[in-house]
Parts: structure tokens; C-alpha cells; sequence
């Protein structure tokens, strides 16, 4: 099972967060500065009381560092990286989305924010710098130490706890923006092009369509 495939059985299907991981080999890039979060959207659909309430959460100074916003967005990149079918984490806005759920959801901040400095805690003693100045080599054998919840060491509890909760955010993220629709392969609401019950059906149960019926009712080429 690949990375997309595996993030597309926990979206559909409720597969454990812990096989998430597989496609963490290429580079990422890192974020400019956070200067602001994800942009209100005025969907129709929306309450006004909903519309008020993302607007009041906008309008707060940033939760994260620009530093952690880095951190933030490498990690995110790690997770779901640029491939062949679409972008990564970063280009479909995760960072910004985390930043805004964070505020919309408070009890994320403490282990968002404690998460990253254990990360920088622990890249300091092994490499004498914080994760964002690592090298990738650096960064994925950090990574890799945290993200296998079955296989991490006792002393990487709060780590895999964060790396966790980093990785079910990034995946909603990435899954409920446009890039991540796209993805799945998820259409939406469609009409239906139907020719009825097919033949050989209709023979197991020595039934048919009449003239007039076939006449009368709409056919559509099934080669669309």
C-alpha cells in the first residue's frame, strides 16, 4: 500500500494513523514566514454566525512562530509530499490550516506547541541544531524515531504522541482542500446515466423491456 493509498483507507475506511509514512524520501522546502491563515471563504451555504466566527479567528495575531511555522511545514511536506499525482502538504495549505485550527480548537495549542520544542529539544542534543536546520538525512531519522508507534522507543512517547496528532492534522488539511479533493478523485454530487437493468439480468429472471418502453426511455452511450 502506497503513501496515497494508505491516507485514502483512513479518510474512507478508519486504517490506523501508524501507516502513514511511506513515502518519506524526497526533499521539502521550507516555508516563508507566516503572515497570514487561511483566507475566509464565503461559502452560500454558511450560517452568518459561522461566517462571524471564522472572521474573529482571522483576525488574531498568529498562534505559531515563523520559525515553528517552518517546522510545521517541513513536517507536513514529510508526511505528504509532492508526487507525480499532485502537490504536498505545503502547497494545499496545511501549515495555514493548522494554524487556524489551533485557534479554533485551543486544546491542540499546548501539545502542537510542546511537540515542537521537544523536536527541537531532541534534534539539539543529537545534531547541535534545531529541526528546521537540519539536513533531511537529520530530519528523516528524527522522523523515523517517532512516527512507528509500535516500534518507538519508551523515551519517544511525547513524540509519537505529537508526531500523531501532527499527521491526523496535516492529513485533514491536505484531504479537505482542493488539492486533496482532487486526489481522492472525489466528483461530488452527479447525475446518474442509467440503461436500465442490464440483459443478462433481465434473462436470469425471464423478464424484458418492451418496444415502447425501450422507445420511450433514454439511452446513453456506454462507452461515457
Amino acid at each position: 500500500m502506497d503513501r496515497r493509498d494508505s491516507l485514502k483507507a483512513l479518510i474512507v475506511g478508519g486504517i490506523s494513523s501508524s501507516v502513514l509514512l511511506d513515502a518519506c524520501k524526497q526533499p521539502v522546502k521550507e516555508a516563508p514566514e507566516n503572515k497570514e491563515t487561511v483566507k475566509e471563504i464565503d461559502h452560500p451555504d454558511r450560517m452568518p454566525e459561522e461566517k462571524l466566527a471564522d472572521k474573529k479567528l482571522l483576525q488574531q495575531p498568529n498562534f505559531f512562530t515563523a520559525n515553528e511555522m517552518v517546522t510545521i511545514t517541513i513536517l507536513g511536506d514529510i508526511i505528504i509530499p509532492k508526487d507525480e499525482v499532485s502537490g504536498s502538504a505545503s502547497d494545499a495549505k496545511v501549515p495555514e490550516f493548522i494554524e487556524f485550527i489551533v485557534k479554533d480548537m485551543p486544546e491542540h495549542q499546548v501539545p502542537m506547541q510542546g511537540g515542537l520544542r521537544w523536536l527541537d529539544m531532541q534534534c539539539l542534543k543529537r545534531y547541535d541544531k534545531a529541526f528546521k536546520d537540519c539536513s533531511h538525512t537529520q530530519q528523516m531519522e528524527m522522523v523515523d524515531e517517532i512516527a512507528w508507534p509500535k516500534k518507538a522507543k519508551p523515551e519517544m512517547r511525547q513524540g509519537v504522541a505529537f508526531f500523531n496528532l501532527m499527521r491526523n492534522l496535516t492529513a485533514t488539511g491536505f484531504y479537505t482542500s482542493e488539492i486533496g479533493v482532487k486526489d481522492v478523485g472525489y466528483m461530488g454530487n452527479t447525475a446518474n446515466q442509467w440503461n436500465g437493468v442490464p440483459d443478462d439480468v433481465l434473462k436470469q429472471y425471464n423478464l424484458a423491456y418492451t418496444d415502447k418502453e425501450l422507445k420511450e426511455c433514454i439511452s446513453f452511450d456506454k462507452k461515457v
